[in-house]
């Protein structure tokens, strides 16, 4: 059974996260739809509902996740678990170059390919946002 995300512990997520996706970094003001909290071990592979558990996500980054916890590096052929906005450091696994997010790790590389950051509009969009010093360069 699912456990509803109160209205509190979502707000307290969406504060520490300052409002950005806690994966592709796009700030919620910049999103056509409202950021949800993701479960960062999803409920079905017993992850809690409480702060440790949850990350800030675009809606995008949110939907493309699921409940995926581990993907394929390409590089290596291995499967290596995804990004943890909890116990990572995000410029560890990742770089911004000209609106693209370029992994920096087998974690990054999984990561990266799963959440599909670097499609072709998604790229625009980081770059408009950078324009407009509106993205985080970090």
């Amino acid at each position: 059974m699912s456990q509803r995300v109160s209205a509190v512990l979502r707000r307290i997520v969406q504060v520490r996260a300052s409002g950005k996706c806690e994966y592709c970094l796009v700030h919620e003001q910049d999103s056509h739809f409202s950021h949800p909290p993701d479960h960062i071990v999803a409920q079905k592979h017993r992850g809690p509902t409480n702060d440790t558990n949850l990350a800030w996500a675009c809606y995008l980054c949110n939907l493309l996740k699921g409940s995926d916890i581990a993907s394929i590096d390409i590089e290596s052929g291995q499967m290596v678990r995804l990004f943890n906005p909890r116990s990572d450091q995000w410029p560890e696994h990742f770089r911004v170059d000209n609106g693209r997010i370029v992994p920096l790790t087998p974690i990054g590389r999984a990561t990266e390919y799963l959440l599909r950051f670097n499609q072709p509009e998604k790229v625009q969009e980081r770059r408009w946002l950078i324009d407009a010093g509106r993205y985080p360069l970090t």
